[in-house]
């Protein structure tokens, strides 16, 4: 008795402490949201004048008029034009990719895929000035498709790396099944393989249609012209030489992560099941 009641409380002390710790991290995540939304309701030097941390007087709507009657629409036109191209791109080539690494059994594949995996340490920022040099002699400097190509280049590492061990959790009956049919690779990885890698691929479109949405070196480093500039750049409207409209830039900042958070709450369902999908071999 005495260690069934040892364990019991063993168990109600890890509880707790789980518990204490999920809200703490709770906390120090929602509260930097909250800061924005609160502040982006405040007039320019109301925050100066009253405090960070203190209720706006009222709810000043001014800030928000001001962002979308100036080129926030443009701005979102361009990040979601590089986001679903940049997306398309990089979850056609990782499945092509992902299929001969995780089924085709030659000497290459094991190498190969140890360099891309290893491409996952190479930081961005070393990268920006050879990148820029590229565009440049490309004649694709201040366009927005410049930046779809080092998206796409940077994303398939880590995305090779999670649908290679995903496609490696697919059931080998299926594709014998096929080929006993007369099913080619090329159409069982359409017809097949594809459609059982969903819940990876869906995976993917969120973890990289983030990253991808608030990027801000290659867009910031790409292009210059107002027409070109996606939404992680609007802030620059509102800052000048010597000063800035702050709660101006936090509700353009609020507007940009709508559409991540609204996403994320519509596929929260998806990112889970493609993050243990493939924990189960079989």
């Amino acid at each position: 008795m005495d260690s069934i009641k040892v364990s019991k409380i063993k168990s109600i002390l890890l509880w707790t402490l789980a518990v204490i710790l999920g809200l703490f991290y709770l906390l120090v995540s929602l509260l930097p949201f909250v800061f924005m939304i609160m502040n982006s309701f405040k007039e320019q030097f109301e925050m100066l004048v009253k405090g960070i941390f203190e209720l706006p007087d009222h709810l000043y709507l001014g800030n928000y008029e001001a962002v979308l009657q100036g080129n926030f629409f443009r701005y979102f036109g361009n990040s979601l034009f590089v986001l679903v191209v940049s997306l398309a791109l990089l979850l056609f080539i990782t499945a092509c990719a992902s299929y001969p690494l995780a089924r085709f059994k030659l000497k290459i594949c094991s190498p190969l895929y140890a360099l891309i995996v290893a491409c996952m340490s190479i930081p961005i920022h070393i990268t920006l000035i050879p990148v820029f040099k590229m565009m440049m002699k490309m004649n694709l400097y201040d366009s927005i498709w410049a930046l779809i190509g080092p998206y796409v280049a940077f994303g398939i590492p880590i995305s090779v790396f999670i649908l290679t061990s995903f496609m490696q959790s697919i059931s080998r009956e299926i594709e014998d099944a096929a080929q006993i049919d007369g099913c080619g690779r090329i159409r069982m990885f359409f017809r097949i393989i594809l459609p059982l890698s969903k819940p990876g691929l869906s995976t993917l479109a969120i973890y990289n249609g983030v990253h991808m949405w608030n990027e801000f070196s290659f867009a910031y480093t790409l292009t210059q012209s107002v027409g070109n500039r996606t939404l992680p750049l609007a802030v620059w409207d509102f800052k000048g030489q010597y000063s800035m409209n702050t709660p101006m830039i936090l509700a353009v900042l609020t507007l940009t992560a709508l559409p991540m958070i609204i996403m994320f709450i519509f596929a929260q369902d998806a990112l889970v099941k493609g993050m243990t999908a493939g924990a189960v071999k079989g």
